[in-house]
């Protein structure tokens, strides 16, 4: 089978983003053939003059469209690509040189329907940016829970660095209206037609996660909302893992009330986790302010995402309301 690939990325209101990723692709390595689609996603501040000034150096197909999310905008850029094998990017992604190659040799040796890649922190990256990258990549963290190299067909690729065969697209019909929580909710009904997914580790992006304080928390307290929503959705696939965000917090402050009264244990178990994380963190970034954002970084991503997962839990499982009514800005009409 050749491949033909056709890199679709979704925009709103980032030409700065789009700047840095099309001079990303320029750099690549390899010879390999492709084209890059751009979706519009109904900006007020356009990317257009950015994609222009690529045109002459790049195979650009630039799309605009109104407002309806990033599933529907990877979908709408699949239906207008030329390739048989689809690479769905977040426009603040930047590639490194080796990354088509990694992928051609890795579909080649055991071809998938689905792949993803993991992200991680480029030199240039701010602090902040470093610290929210370890957290969530982290083994030690929930970096781990989508799955890993030995589990071939159950690794949950994410769409800030996944691809997509043209037949599976037209076989599952692509993203649905959630956000976030689409690529999972993909992944899964991918697995129900029988496709397979895998991680090709090999395939990384630099992904700069825009990111405040106040936004991480809002990200990874939607991850903890739309969680409970799939398992309503795909019974099948709950796991125990994804309690240990709640069940972490909720310790965490059992034992913080423990010491109060006398009784330590318990909050120096967590102090020799935090001291882990903050040695790990020193070891990957080589920087002490970075692993000492960590820290953190840790705490609003385990709070946010349980918080959000025992809300979503409660509604969804316990009171039986229907989320899009309950949740209507984790759905896009």
């Amino acid at each position: 089978m050749t491949l033909a690939y056709s890199f679709i990325i979704p925009v709103y209101n980032r030409p700065d983003e789009i700047q840095e990723l099309l001079e990303s692709f320029e750099a690549l390595e390899g010879n390999i053939p492709f084209e890059i689609v751009i979706v519009e996603d109904g900006s007020t501040l356009s990317s257009e003059p950015v994609v222009k000034a690529f045109q002459s150096k790049l195979n650009i197909a630039y799309y605009f469209k109104p407002n309806s999310g990033p599933g529907d905008s990877r979908n709408y850029g699949m239906q207008k690509a030329k390739g048989n094998y689809f690479i769905i990017l977040d426009s603040d992604c930047i590639l490194p040189k080796h990354y088509i190659i990694e992928v051609e040799k890795s579909l080649k040796t055991e071809y998938v329907d689905c792949f993803g890649g993991p992200d991680a922190a480029h030199e240039s990256f701010s602090n902040l940016q470093k610290a929210i990258n370890f957290s969530m990549t982290s083994f030690i963290t929930t970096g781990g829970i989508r799955g890993g190299k030995g589990s071939v067909d159950k690794f949950q690729p994410r769409s800030f660095n996944m691809g997509l065969s043209k037949k599976a697209f037209e076989s599952s019909k692509g993203f649905g209206n959630i956000h976030p929580g689409e690529d999972p909710d993909l992944s899964i009904r991918l697995w129900n037609l029988g496709y397979k997914t895998k991680l090709i580790s090999e395939a990384f992006v630099y992904h700069k996660r825009r990111i405040s304080w106040e936004k991480f928390y809002i990200q990874v307290n939607k991850f903890g909302l739309v969680r409970p929503i799939l398992n309503t959705w795909h019974p099948e696939t709950k796991k125990l893992t994804y309690w240990f965000p709640s069940v972490f917090s909720i310790g965490l402050l059992l034992a913080l009330c423990f010491w109060i009264f006398n009784i330590k244990f318990f909050f120096i178990a967590y102090m020799l986790y935090f001291v882990t994380a903050f040695v790990l963190a020193l070891v990957n970034s080589k920087s002490l302010v970075v692993a000492l954002l960590a820290i953190p970084a840790i705490l609003i991503q385990f709070f946010g995402y349980g918080y959000g997962f025992l809300k979503s839990t409660w509604v969804v499982s316990v009171q039986k309301k229907n989320p899009k009514t309950y949740f209507p800005k984790l759905f896009f009409k």
